[in-house]
């Protein structure tokens, strides 16, 4: 124990001053500081803790002493109102702060008339504002107590650091024996619906503040809720403040508004994150001079109510309960301080006594350049060894707050120094020895200053008298790197006759020149006369007067301060206005961001780019570009349109020509792309901005019409003041598309290659970019190819759900560097590591090999672990200079010229050379190994080089071929964009119905085959049954689809009308963004539009919508669907141009379908009939024979009746085993089968098949089960032997994704053949037109890749043999080729055929449009009031099956629209609006008081039980949501003789627990005095902001179903009915499931952790057979539980699709 008292009792030892000073090691330690009572005595002594009262002698939050509380009372339950309000996000700390106080002002002017509440600010500020320098910055000699600082590792993978300061309280809690009460007491202030609110403190200490005393005393506690706080997160930080009052304790709302503003009144937003403070002076001047004493227990801890929740108030206080900080201290007052683990060291020696005692002049003036270094912030020395500059290297490496690394190599050492001025914005500090060791800095001076980076470079020399002497290592050493340096001073040879001011004046003077704009190196030529060591030789110290405030301080001798003018006219010149000006007037303004460095300017950039809302376009080395995406859901929150790819869509010259930009605004001046800078110069806009801080001409293209010199924030504040119409402009809106289409292609190539690519490692190194981590790229093909190949990601660390994030884009910038300022490949490695240091994070760096190997000297520095985070070294080998095949020069050039002179081929072991420096090594060669290689070394910490084998020719072929399909694709969605002028947005709000869907229509139909399907089972009738889809946009603008799913098919035609009824009702009057075949497309659009996971639509069911979309598309343009696909491009429509394709007309050949179940010669005779009807191509149906000996016999006797001149395919359809496909491919191999599909079984056994058997084999069914993106589990099929993919769109999902795989296929040089599922004409000539597109693009890939086509291919379309009957009244045309080349359908009749389409009405059985829902009111009596209550009804009101829907609260009976016109053919189905929502009314009766209405669950379940008697005799099934699903339990448990069953979705049956109950009442009771209070927006913010919603508030339209939530008309009844309704009120029912007699289905989200743990808790109770085990087997059938994929607590909202199918089993079960 330790007690520190007022006036110490015993002599307070000072601490020795070292003379010299050693090296000092400082261990992290846990530490109790305080000051000497003079300074106690001018600041007054502490104030005493009173008992549950506020203390009133300053202004100061509540304080409670827990230990003199006797009866806690109900001070235990929340207080009266509790919410966060999130503010948008500010530009600087400044802003922040003045948007807290804004928002304190609000509320201050419309006080809550409530005894007690907890108002919490939240604005998000920039990432550079960090924690713990702004506490040490700004608080220094602050009144306001405590003051804490805590980091901790949250458990995630990685781990990542959590950052926390705060000062002031709120609210303070105390004692160290009443445990019970102050759990209680602490808990009435956390809130309960954000877990930032936290309490920190102690526990095991016991403060006391009356007598300034602090013990060790288990059980004891110190907690306090901050006043101001600041969180550091990934990519962004929280500033917040809390106002708290409780009228229990004396401490009223206009007491917490005073203190709110004394405290801000302190707080100072002048706070500069870039400032170089050394962190070693800032905390040596936050703790001014005090004396060191440890103690044992100052961990901080803090706590939120989920960890309240699990702390055992029974018990002591244990600090292993709480949330514990790896790193920390707290202040509690002027005089106290303790630590755990954070180095609080302070210059343990007197600086004039250290200069004094040096041994000579030379080292006394080393010490002085060293310290003022130090004092400047330039604490990292970069030492190369020498004898001439040993008085600098003793003196910098015997400085305690110094780190110094040694490189025997100046040029690297030059360059590591660049770095980590690169990484920290503050210089290094070079010392080198004379001679050459100066000139091997040159590059990396060049370097730096061509890219603005400081270093301070203080280089060794010998004396005058040494020069032009012939004096050893004695060069010219003035002026050595010229102009490349922003400073230069040549120091005389030290001496105790020159004051040493001067050099204390040289040393700031030089710090000042490298950190001012333009930044950059600078130098100090340090002349040295012996000795130059520590020989002793007297001097005097006449040469220090003048130094006694300096000796005496830890500031810089000089302080260069900056005075910015205020206008006492205004805040902007007139050129600013003038800039926004022509931004207001930009029509096509383009945002063009090159290099910034800083994380505080991607958070300008970002708020910027929203504010403009302008395409932007983002550099490589902007971190913009591999931005971490923190939403799940790409396109979320669409306020950034970031153009990624501009570069690879510039490769179109259409595009080029297209593009023109008006007005373009560029921050940071370096551009990375050629093709970028070539456009600029020639689009010639009216007006380009350029802003950086530097005067430098930064304009290659001198296109730049306005040049402003600024910071991005300071720009960016000015714009942001001004309002800026938010312009949507169709111009954007194409670019936008175009980015969209190129990503997706670039995405398709690099992913659907094989091999390990250049471009696919460029593509997915962001993703390795977890946590902290950043990145620094090479030059030469390194740059370009992340620059072209690179994307964002999503970070799976962060949490997407974050409530803050609704108020900023979805993604943070990642920091990526490189050496840009003279782009060489010298010094890349160095500068990497110098950058991992000066970042403090853990760097992925990328270069070449020829860059790596120009470099092996860094590999020195690697191994020096100093103040590192460890690297990971990513060498891209393709042993030499790839970028030189990319260039003319190797068009023009032989082979063995560019090998020697400018590949510079090589064969260096990468791995023997890191073996020599000790250096981890990893070779990769294929994806999967970069892929778990990356894995490995996050998981090891530790430094590593991963060499990637590559081949400069592959290399160059593969660019050449993304390159060749990024400009046609471009150039080919541009056209169709530019034709159609309807797509996407449109600007004319006339225009704006043409591209909605106003009717919908389907038509059941049934249809008689001629035969059986071969597919399987078929009835003896030979029916086909399916749905025509018919939307329309008007009368003239019509497509067609169908949904006809058969026996392969997981759905049935149930399933599938089900479905289509429900999108039926979401698609009318949705906007038709969609672009045809683009890969995803479609999917966002049923994502974002309608809100529904497109995995949860059946793969017919989308393939059928996609088809009538595409057709209705088609129609608009009034052009063929196939000219929709194909597009202009000549490569595509130019058939002159297409060598490898055999007809000129536009047609496809079509593969005849045969089931040979008869007898061989039979089977051979019907294909000899398919002959001669001009067939050329059969497929048979094998496997379904006795033997696989009959089925070759078979086609033994096809090829003995009509020859070789045919080609004939086998479809085994998977009936084989193994070794019986073997024994059929044996004895065919000689038959000369085209291929065979799906021989085997398995899917583990074809590619054994194809090099046992040697037969080619074809995929069919190994496609169809691929969920998600196909093309990483397409990868096991790239084996030659299979030469085909059978792709049938309505089991793949549609067209995009039947697209997508054929590309593969062809990419792959197999066939991609389209096959139908015997649907009608209707399907068959839009599958027609398909395939048309299919052989193009197969014509297209055939050309880039300057390979030989497959050839025509046979499409598997020849069912259309199978309709004897039709849905239409004419017939789709199949037809000989004149020209004898098969069977074949015409593109321009399969078009014609759908134009003209005409439904035979006599094959529809039934039609369905639109179902309008019957809407009325019935009004039910009850006790004290009456419920008139508005319902909504749906299908046939004389069906006695009846579903009543039950929303939850804020709900109406709306939300259930969709869902019940889903499920209203098989019952009738309605909803309700429950007491106080929605239209419903309460009427109160006369005499009744509004108090003494109640709105329970049990009452609201009476009401609706009266309601049920009025609707029907018989029984109802209940399904209910949240708060409507504890109505539904309640009444399947007591009504049941009107219940029939039940679907609870997430539903609780109540709270076990008294405790519980009473807590959960206050809350409730708490929110709805909220929602009295401030009103529903308010309300709304605060409950939506809750975990429980994480997953919610990621859904596209959460913020269309907010905005239906603010409709509510009666807040007063809705408050009434939260607290009424309070689970807290509602009795348990979890005993009484025990006695269930209804049927129940509990529905729970995947996403939703506590409701699935509820329902499985349910499921149990409800199983429990106590009374008899022979009921066990009723019970488990009176529960089924599912969990709902995708979908969290609102899982109607989130996946209804999936629920639709659910609740109509279960009703299927019941009725």
């Amino acid at each position: 124990m330790l007690a520190v008292s007022g006036s110490p009792r015993f002599p307070l030892p000072f601490l020795p001053v070292p003379n010299p000073r050693p090296p000092i090691a400082y261990h992290l330690r846990r530490y109790c500081l305080y000051r000497h009572r003079l300074r106690r005595q001018c600041r007054g002594g502490g104030l005493p803790l009173r008992h549950l009262c506020a203390v009133a002698r300053r202004p100061t939050g509540i304080v409670i002493d827990v230990d003199r509380v006797d009866d806690v009372g109900d001070r235990d339950l929340p207080v009266d109102i509790s919410f966060v309000r999130r503010l948008p996000p500010a530009l600087t700390l400044a802003d922040g702060i003045a948007t807290l106080r804004r928002a304190a002002q609000e509320v201050k002017a419309s006080p809550p008339a409530v005894g007690s509440g907890v108002i919490r600010f939240e604005v998000l500020v920039p990432p550079g504002t960090k924690a713990l320098k702004w506490l040490c910055s700004q608080f220094r000699g602050s009144s306001l107590f405590p003051q804490f600082y805590l980091s901790r590792k949250l458990s995630s993978d990685p781990p990542i650091e959590l950052q926390i300061c705060g000062v002031g309280s709120a609210l303070c809690l105390h004692g160290s024996s009443e445990v019970k009460n102050g759990c209680d007491l602490i808990s009435r202030y956390l809130s309960f619906d954000s877990d930032l609110i936290r309490a920190y403190g102690a526990v095991g200490m016991k403060y006391d503040k009356e007598i300034l005393s602090i013990e060790e005393k288990s059980g004891s506690f110190y907690f306090f809720i901050p006043q101001v706080e600041l969180s550091e997160y990934d990519g962004y930080s929280v500033l917040s403040s809390t106002i708290i009052w409780d009228h229990s304790v004396s401490h009223t709302f206009e007491d917490s508004v005073c203190l709110f503003e004394s405290c801000f009144n302190q707080v100072c937003g002048s706070y500069d994150s870039s400032a170089s403070i050394c962190y070693d002076n800032m905390m040596t001047s936050y703790i001014g001079d005090s004396y060191l004493l440890e103690t044992g227990n100052a961990q901080l801890v803090y706590l939120d109510t989920e960890v309240l929740a699990k702390v055992d108030a029974k018990t002591s206080m244990q600090k292993e309960k709480f949330l514990t900080s790896e790193k920390s201290f707290i202040c509690f007052s002027s005089e106290f301080l303790f630590s755990a683990n954070v180095d609080l060291r302070s210059q343990m020696y007197k600086t004039e006594s250290f200069i004094r005692s040096g041994s000579n002049i030379n080292s006394a003036w080393a010490s002085l350049i060293v310290e003022e270094c130090v004092r400047l912030g330039l604490t990292y020395f970069c030492i190369a060894p020498g004898s001439r500059s040993s008085p600098l290297a003793l003196s910098a490496t015997g400085h305690p707050l110094t780190t110094c690394i040694s490189c025997y190599d100046e040029r690297s050492l030059g360059f590591h120094a660049l770095g980590y001025g690169r990484g920290s914005r503050k210089p290094a500090v070079v010392i080198t020895s004379s001679g050459t060791a100066v000139s091997n800095l040159l590059p990396s001076v060049v370097e730096a200053s061509q890219d603005f980076i400081p270093i301070l470079l203080l280089t060794a020399d010998r004396p005058p008298e040494l020069h032009d002497a012939g004096a050893n290592q004695a060069i010219n050493q003035v002026n050595h790197f010229g102009n490349f340096v922003r400073y230069f001073f040549n120091l005389p040879p030290p001496g105790d006759q020159i004051y040493a001011r001067m050099v204390l004046t040289t040393v700031d003077s030089a710090a000042y020149n490298a950190t001012q704009a333009p930044q950059g190196p600078v130098h100090i030529n340090c002349a040295f006369r012996e000795p130059l060591d520590h020989s002793s030789q007297n001097w005097s110290f006449d040469c220090l007067r003048g130094l006694d405030r300096w000796f005496r301080n830890d500031e810089p001798y000089t302080r260069y301060l900056g005075m910015k003018m205020v206008s006492a006219f205004g805040n902007y010149s007139s050129s600013v206005v003038e800039v926004l000006d022509i931004i207001k007037k930009a029509k096509q303004g383009l945002l063009l961001v090159g290099a910034i460095h800083t994380e505080d300017d991607m958070w300008a950039v970002a708020l910027l780019a929203r504010h403009l809302s302008w395409p932007v376009a983002a550099d490589i080395l902007s971190g913009l570009r591999m931005r971490k995406v923190l939403n799940s859901f790409p396109g979320l929150a669409k306020r950034i349109l970031f153009i990624d790819h501009i570069d690879q869509i510039l490769l179109s010259d259409s595009v080029k020509s297209w593009l023109n930009p008006d007005v373009i605004l560029q921050i940071g001046s370096r551009i990375t792309s050629k093709r970028v800078e070539m456009f600029l110069e020639s689009c010639f806009p009216s007006s380009y901005i350029l802003i950086d801080t530097h005067p430098c001409r930064h304009d290659p293209s001198h296109v730049v019409t306005h040049r402003i010199q600024t910071s991005v924030a300071e720009f960016a504040a000015s714009l942001c003041q001004f309002n800026l119409q938010r312009k949507t402009s169709r111009w954007q809106d194409i670019l936008m598309v175009l980015n969209s289409v190129v990503s997706q292609e670039i995405m398709f190539h690099v992913h659907s290659e094989f091999s390990l690519t250049e471009p696919y490692v460029a593509h997915v190194i962001g993703e390795a970019l977890y946590g902290d981590a950043i990145m620094f790229i090479g030059n030469s093909m390194v740059i370009r190819d992340l620059n072209m190949f690179g994307k964002s990601w999503l970070d799976h660390t962060t949490n997407g759900g974050n409530a803050m994030m609704h108020n900023f884009p979805d993604f943070v910038g990642a920091t990526v560097a490189g050496n840009r300022g003279a782009s060489g490949i010298d010094g890349l490695l160095s500068t990497a590591i110098g950058f991992a240091v000066g970042s403090n994070k853990h760097v992925f760096c990328v270069v070449g090999d020829i860059s790596f190997l120009h470099d092996t000297n860094g590999l020195s520095l690697l191994n020096q672990r100093a103040q590192r985070k460890p690297m990971t070294v990513i060498v891209i080998n393709n042993h030499g200079g790839a970028i030189f095949s990319l260039l003319p020069v190797a068009k023009t050039t032989s082979p063995e010229i560019l090998q020697k002179f400018f590949y510079t081929s090589h064969d260096i072991s990468i791995s023997k050379l890191c073996a020599a420096h000790r250096v981890n090594h990893f070779l990769v060669q294929t994806k999967a190994e970069l892929h778990d290689t990356l894995v490995k070394t996050r998981a090891e910490h530790v430094d590593c080089v991963v060499e990637v084998e590559n081949c400069i020719d592959e290399n160059a072929n593969f660019h050449r071929i993304i390159s060749m399909f990024a400009d046609n694709t471009a150039t080919h969605y541009l056209d169709y964009l530019l034709r159609d002028p309807y797509s996407w947005t449109s600007s004319d709000l006339d225009d704006m119905h043409i591209n909605k869907i106003h009717a919908m229509e389907y038509m059941l139909y049934r249809i008689q085959l001629s035969a059986p399907r071969t597919s399987g089972i078929s009835d003896s009738s030979f029916f086909h049954e399916g749905f025509i889809l018919k939307l329309c946009m008007d009368d003239s603008i019509i497509g067609f689809g169908e949904v006809a799913p058969i026996e392969i098919h997981e759905e049935e035609m149930i399933d599938v009308e089900e479905q289509l009824r429900f999108l039926f009702h979401k698609v009318k009057d949705c906007d038709l963004n969609i672009v045809p075949l683009l890969r995803g497309s479609f999917s966002n659009w049923i994502w974002e539009s309608l809100g529904i996971p497109p995995s949860s639509v059946f793969p017919s069911v989308k393939c059928g919508l996609e088809m009538a979309i595409l057709n209705l598309l088609a129609s608009r343009q009034k052009c063929r669907l196939s000219e929709i696909l194909t597009g202009p491009n000549p490569l595509l429509r130019d058939q002159s141009l297409v060598e490898y394709n055999r007809n000129s007309s536009e047609s496809i050949q079509i593969c005849a379908l045969l089931d040979s179940n008869d007898t061989p010669m039979e089977v051979a005779l019907a294909v000899a009939k398919l002959v001669a009807e001009g067939f050329t191509t059969v497929k048979l149906k094998v496997g379904r024979r006795e033997s696989p000996t009959e089925d070759a016999a078979v086609i033994q006797k096809i090829r003995e009746v009509v020859g070789y001149n045919i080609n004939i395919r086998a479809d085994a359809n998977r009936k084989w085993t193994y070794e019986q496909a073997i024994e059929f491919g044996s004895r065919v191999k000689s038959l000369c089968l085209q291929y065979i599909e799906e021989p085997v079984s398995s899917v583990n056994d074809l590619i054994a098949f194809c090099e046992t058997s040697g037969l080619p084999v074809a995929l069919d069914e190994s496609i169809d089960g691929l969920k998600g993106d196909p093309i990483h589990k397409l990868h096991q099929f790239v084996h030659p032997g299979i030469v085909a993919v059978v792709i049938k769109p309505s089991i793949v999902g549609g067209f995009e994704s039947a697209a997508h795989i054929a590309k593969w296929a062809h990419m792959h040089d197999k066939m991609a053949v389209i096959s139908s599922a015997y649907e009608s004409s209707v399907g068959l000539a839009t599958y027609i037109q398909f395939a048309y597109y299919v052989d193009r693009q197969n014509d297209l890939v055939s050309r880039i890749k300057k390979s030989d086509s497959c050839g025509s291919v046979a499409h598997g379309l020849g069912t259309y043999q199978w309709l004897r009957e039709d849905v239409s009244e004419q017939k789709l045309k199949i037809h000989i080729s004149p020209i004898g080349d098969g069977m074949r359908a015409s593109v321009q009749d399969a078009n014609g055929y759908l134009q003209h389409l005409s439904i035979n009405n006599q094959k529809i059985e039934r039609t369905y449009s639109e179902e309008k829902l019957r809407s009325y009111s019935i009004r039910v009596d009850g006790d004290d009031f009456s419920y008139v209550v508005r319902l909504q009804e749906a299908g046939d009101c004389t069906n006695d099956k009846i579903v009543l829907f039950l929303h939850g609260f804020l709900g109406t009976s709306e939300d259930w629209t969709p869902m019940m016109k889903a499920l209203s053919p098989s019952a009738r189905v309605i909803s309700v609006d429950l007491p106080g929502h929605g239209r419903s009314q309460i009427l109160q009766h006369d005499g009744v008081n509004s108090s003494q209405l109640s709105f329970t669950i049990q009452s609201v379940a009476d009401l609706l039980l009266k309601l049920i008697c009025r609707i029907t005799d018989g029984e109802v099934v209940v399904v209910g949501y949240s708060m409507g699903a504890r109505i539904a339990l309640h009444m399947a448990l007591n009504q049941n003789n009107k219940v029939s069953g039940a679907v609870l979705i997430s539903g609780n049956p109540g709270l076990r627990h008294e405790v519980s109950r009473r807590r959960r009442a206050a809350i409730d009771k708490s929110r709805a005095q909220l929602l009295l209070s401030y009103g529903l927006e308010c309300f709304l913010e605060t409950w939506y902001s809750g975990k429980m919603w994480a997953s919610l508030r990621e859904h596209p339209q959460f913020d269309s179903l907010v905005r239906t939530r603010r409709k509510h008309g009666n807040i007063k009844d809705l408050s009434k009915v939260l607290a009424d309704s309070s689970i807290g009120i509602q009795k348990s029912l979890w005993e009484d499931l025990k006695h269930m007699e209804r049927p129940l289905l509990i529905v729970a989200g995947e996403k939703d952790l506590k409701f699935k743990e509820i329902a499985g808790q349910m499921c149990r109770e409800i199983r429990m057979c106590e009374e008899c085990e022979a009921d066990c087997g009723n019970r488990q059938e009176l529960c089924e539980m599912i969990i709902v994929p995708e979908s969290g607590h609102a899982v109607h909202v989130e996946n209804p699709l999936y629920l639709v199918r659910a609740v109509r089993k279960f009703l299927l079960k019941l009725l």
